[in-house]
């Protein structure tokens, strides 16, 4: 399976491209690379400007029908994949959670198309699609339906609840993308907190582990 982070937005409401806005100490697109690097063998980028990207060493794959929004670049990224599937997710989740990716992947198997639903409804910037779906992505670009959910009557589609995915990610913080300059705001502040409980409970194991064995 492929990964592919999906940035060619315009990302009118944050000013600025989302993918390369700070976040913890890195760029939002490095913390998607750091989950998505251990769990596929490629990895690319969807945008029609290479240059934010161009440290990063990853391939960048221009839209191939440029203008038809998130499908049109799901589309592209399983069309250009080398694998029978492709893992999609946007470039503005910031908390993308590698235990649920690699649970999206090995569930993969017999299904067209992956995908999570929350209360929210479906999840799909964050989900695995088959080559099997290009020719009803092709049908859906031609006829100008640009809605990534008219895709899942089509094709043979794993829908996987909030409740199979909560042990992994109890918030579903993973899902959380970020639009505007006060949303990142907010989320850096989660993610400071969450570091911080981390690095407590790691503390609280080490002093246990020190008294055990003293």
């Amino acid at each position: 399976m492929t990964g592919a982070i999906l940035a060619g937005g315009g990302s009118t409401r944050m000013g600025t491209n989302k993918a390369v806005v700070p976040f913890g100490g890195a760029r939002v697109i490095e913390t998607l690379l750091r989950a998505l690097r251990p769990l596929f063998p490629e990895i690319a980028i969807v945008a029609n400007d290479p240059a934010p990207y161009a440290d990063l060493g990853v391939p960048v794959w221009h839209d191939r029908i440029q203008g038809k929004g998130a499908l049109g670049g799901i589309y592209t990224a399983v069309l250009r994949s080398a694998s029978p599937q492709t893992f999609c997710i946007a470039c503005d989740m910031p908390f993308a959670n590698p235990a649920v990716i690699a649970f999206l992947r090995d569930m993969a198997p017999g299904y067209d198309a992956v995908v999570p639903r929350t209360a929210d409804g479906y999840q799909p910037l964050h989900a695995v699609y088959g080559k099997t779906c290009l020719p009803h992505m092709e049908a859906m670009i031609r006829d100008d339906r640009l809605q990534v959910t008219r895709l899942f009557p089509a094709v043979r589609v794993r829908t996987v609840e909030e409740e199979e995915l909560r042990p992994m990610d109890p918030s579903l913080l993973c899902f959380a993308n970020v639009n505007t300059r006060e949303e990142l705001e907010v989320f850096a502040r989660v993610a400071a907190r969450t570091e911080d409980e981390i690095r407590q409970r790691q503390g609280q194991r080490e002093t246990f582990d020190r008294g055990r064995h003293e």
